[in-house]
């Protein structure tokens, strides 16, 4: 047994090494999340009336306990910072593990790297445990940043290591799940994404429960984690049980990578058909078959996201009707009432998350580049621009595309509530103005790939900035120099306000300099 784990520090010591700055994002990231979430919610009800007040109105919105989790101790300060962040937390966490296990798994396989690591006194099994013991630390870490900083906002101390070990647990959970469907499949992303659709399926799952008598929930791993009630008479147990079954995962994917041929998995991949489609042959299309299961995929998210907030829509005015601050916050112009400015806010949301999928198409560029795919292409007659700008323009439309699913899911629910099904076109046609942000940040990400492709990962902290500005700035009361840093800062914030063309016409010019910026920039340097 000693033997297939030789090894095993010295891949997890270089793991740590190479991946050292994605590592601290993902940790900083959660615990920056709950940090901030802790700092606002404790400005949006700063007396025990406003605790009691939204108490009683989230207690009785179904689309509410669906969509942030049971509702427990919502009169505490606790309880209600665990009911605001902690559904989304979960999610974020569960997240991080499955694509750090995938790709320190199944990715290093499929890159070639690992079978000359392999090649050297490595145990069969060190690539796998080293893998568990690098997230498992990430996870443990999240857990502790979260209890240390609930703490520091004068917290009691065991609702906020419950919160903490809550999300620990989970990304434990979905670590061991992925250790198993990475030993499944041979190609990284199906193996990630069939943990995705796990995690998807548990917050449905998790959802359903909470509006009932919860029972349900016992059957999502997210519903278990909950169960440990942070901040209402901590239950323990439940995160036991979850990390039990993180062991019984890992242990599994063990035994079965014992069972499998190096570089293969356990289910053989379909056979493609004898003829390639006649769209491969160029770039755009093989862009296309390259990206369009992760288009489909964010736009699915999204349009559920936008039911999500349409469902509430017409009872937003009772929300927010008692407390000032959160009618500020969703309040987007002086003159609009709060269900348009509750509306501007959601596709606001949604365009931030959209602007995940442009990022992510984008990059691609450089997944393609590093894992050395793009050089078989562009020795073909293939030019470098016609290459780039396959992605760049599947980066651009499907951004967009994933913009409108997110209007089509708010309007549908939205106009099916009120009986007015011209809410679906009224609120698509909205969402279409904050795409001109989306694309700056898009258009970011490509220039950074031209110019400085080592660093262009830094877009997803410009995302993350982003998003603290639009959710938090209000709140923070943060200079309007800073607001300015945000390209969603600048769009209309339509239906709330009316649409402004000055605004769309720069940020759509700044799309296109930038952009050509990136193409210039990769047509000078080397591939590679």
């Amino acid at each position: 047994m000693a033997a297939t784990l030789t090894g095993t520090v010295a891949l997890a010591r270089f793991a740590l090494r190479r991946d050292r700055v994605r590592i601290a994002v993902w940790v900083a990231a959660v615990a920056a999340l709950v940090l901030v979430t802790a700092a606002s919610t404790k400005g949006i009800y700063p007396t025990q009336a406003d605790l009691d007040q939204a108490a009683a109105v989230a207690q009785d919105n179904p689309a509410v306990l669906a969509f942030n989790g049971p509702a427990i101790a919502l009169d505490t300060m606790g309880g209600q910072i665990t009911f605001q962040v902690g559904s989304f937390g979960l999610l974020v966490v569960g997240l991080m593990a499955l694509l750090m296990t995938s790709r320190l798994t199944r990715a290093e396989e499929e890159s070639g790297r690992m079978e000359l690591v392999r090649s050297m006194a490595v145990g069969r099994q060190a690539p796998l445990a080293s893998a568990l013991i690098v997230v498992g630390a990430m996870a443990a870490t999240v857990g502790v940043l979260t209890t240390v900083g609930l703490i520091t906002q004068d917290l009691p101390v065991a609702g906020s290591v419950a919160l903490g070990a809550s999300f620990a647990a989970l990304g434990l959970f979905f670590t061991g799940v992925v250790a198993v469907t990475a030993q499944v499949t041979e190609n990284p992303r199906v193996a990630s994404g069939i943990a995705g659709g796990m995690l998807g399926l548990s917050f449905a799952v998790r959802a359903a429960g909470d509006i009932g008598d919860g029972t349900l929930s016992w059957f999502s791993p997210l519903g278990v984690a909950q169960k440990a009630r942070p901040f209402g008479d901590e239950v323990w147990w439940p995160l036991l049980l979850l990390v039990a079954l993180a062991v019984a995962f890992a242990a599994g994917g063990a035994a079965l990578a014992a069972h499998r041929d190096f570089g293969g998995g356990l289910v053989a991949p379909r056979p493609g058909r004898p003829e390639a489609s006649a769209s491969l042959g160029r770039p755009l299309g093989l862009a296309v078959r390259l990206q369009r299961g992760s288009v489909l995929w964010w736009a699915l998210a999204v349009l559920l996201l936008g039911v999500t907030y349409g469902s509430i829509a017409n009872s937003i005015e009772d929300f927010v009707a008692d407390n000032q601050t959160i009618a500020d916050f969703v309040a987007a112009s002086g003159g609009a009432s709060l269900t348009d400015s509750y509306l501007a806010t959601s596709l606001l949301i949604l365009s931030l998350t959209a602007a995940g999928a442009a990022l992510q198409t984008a990059l691609r560029l450089r997944t393609e580049e590093v894992g050395g795919r793009a050089e078989p292409v562009l020795s073909t007659p293939t030019s470098r621009w016609a290459w780039m700008g396959s992605h760049v323009a599947v980066s651009l439309v499907g951004s967009a595309l994933i913009v409108l699913a997110g209007g089509l899911g708010i309007g549908a629910t939205y106009g099916i509530v009120i009986g007015d099904l011209g809410q679906v076109p009224r609120l698509m046609a909205a969402s279409l103005a904050y795409v001109p942000a989306v694309w700056v940040l898009a258009a970011i990400a490509i220039a950074l790939f031209g110019w400085a492709p080592r660093a262009s990962v830094a877009a997803w902290a410009l995302l993350a900035g982003a998003f603290v500005i639009a959710m938090l700035g209000t709140i923070l009361d943060l200079p309007d120099w800073v607001l300015g840093l945000s390209p969603f800062h600048h769009a209309p914030q339509v239906p709330a306000a009316a649409v402004s063309v000055l605004p769309i016409a720069v940020l759509l010019a700044i799309t296109v300099v930038t952009t050509a910026a990136g193409f210039a920039g990769f047509r000078r340097r080397d591939v590679g």
